[in-house]
């Protein structure tokens, strides 16, 4: 799989609300903490500004545009930037997937769209890879999800045999074109993991470690995948991704590691093997690092629901991290040269 479809699967991704929204006249409606969830809706007439606590600025949406909320944080729509906004749970206390929930007679603005949760013991880590704010307004990329609005639409409007399953179905599809069209937009400059994907050099990097997660990986090799020198590459990598390339390839063999060890019964020798470790011993040792605990004890407290285990401070975890992983993979790649 390409990386961007990596992290979705890990994210598990499950539409459990799609409904439609019609509101009129001055109106304004504010959305909790969303910890743990995606939100992902079209414009289907009228116009609206969204909010996102702690994110920019108001944003304005219009007919056709498309918005994603990965962040989790608090936001308000409103038919204005001010004024007095009730509470989601008012007015979308017992809303069902298929539903339109109506405010105010409706007839100003027409929006569909889903919330998804997500599944995972390490789902903010994941979600911090995605922009805060995903809004498509260009034309031409909007051609791209008006179909899936359009058939969403139907299947809200119309009840249907398997219109539950249609539904959700849609909803991830229209998840997934709107983060694509909103990379395929990106000018290739922008801070962050998902805008680096767009990168011809950095995305080719991230590319490779997705596709070999076990390959003993140093900064001269990825460097060459990129294109680019060792320091370069290195420089680049952490100021537009945010963390320094060897730190991000064992964080993510981590995030493999931790899927296995609660959903399937390999043991951790082989899946110590299986992400490129000499010995368990070698890979229990990061993965207490970077988790905070070993990987029996992680698998045994994920399979029985109770909580993770604290991790230290996550300053002292990036640090001991970095130094840690480019020592053994850079003795790795001179063995192997």
């Amino acid at each position: 799989m390409d990386p961007l479809s990596d992290v979705l699967s890990l994210l598990k991704p499950h539409a459990y609300v799609s409904s439609g929204f019609d509101a009129g006249g001055d109106w304004a409606v504010q959305f909790g903490d969303q910890h743990k969830l995606i939100k992902c809706y079209a414009i289907v007439s009228g116009g609206c500004w969204l909010t996102v606590e702690g994110v920019g600025d108001p944003v304005r949406l219009e007919a056709g545009d498309c918005f994603v909320l990965p962040s989790g944080h608090p936001f308000r729509l409103g038919s204005d930037i001010d004024g007095p906004a009730i509470g989601a749970g008012e007015i979308f206390p017992t809303a069902r997937r298929g539903d339109v929930v109506t405010l105010n007679g409706g007839g100003g603005l027409f929006l569909v769209g889903s919330r998804f949760g997500i599944s995972g013991n390490h789902a903010d880590m994941l979600l911090g890879l995605l922009p805060p704010i995903v809004h498509i307004r260009d034309q031409s990329a909007q051609v791209a999800l008006r179909s899936l609005v359009e058939q969403m639409m139907r299947e809200l409007r119309d009840d249907q045999p398997g219109n539950s399953l249609a539904v959700q179905h849609l909803a991830h599809l229209m998840l997934v074109q709107a983060l694509r069209v909103h990379l395929d937009s990106s000018d290739g400059n922008r801070v962050g993991w998902f805008f680096t994907l767009a990168d011809k050099h950095l995305g080719a990097a991230i590319k490779a470690i997705h596709a070999d997660p076990a390959y003993p990986w140093c900064l001269q090799q990825l460097g060459e995948v990129a294109g680019m020198s060792r320091s370069t590459f290195a420089l680049r990598f952490k100021e537009r991704v945010g963390e320094p390339p060897m730190q991000y390839v064992t964080r993510w063999r981590m995030l493999l590691a931790c899927e296995r060890l609660e959903h399937s019964d390999d043991t951790v020798s082989a899946i110590a093997i299986s992400l490129g470790y000499e010995s368990e011993s070698a890979f229990s040792t990061a993965f207490k690092r970077i988790m905070g605990c070993s990987p029996r004890r992680y698998g045994r407290v994920t399979r029985s629901g109770f909580g993770l285990p604290p991790r230290r401070s996550a300053l002292l975890h990036a640090v001991e991290e970095e130094i840690c992983e480019e020592v053994v993979q850079e003795h790795r790649c001179r063995h192997l040269a």
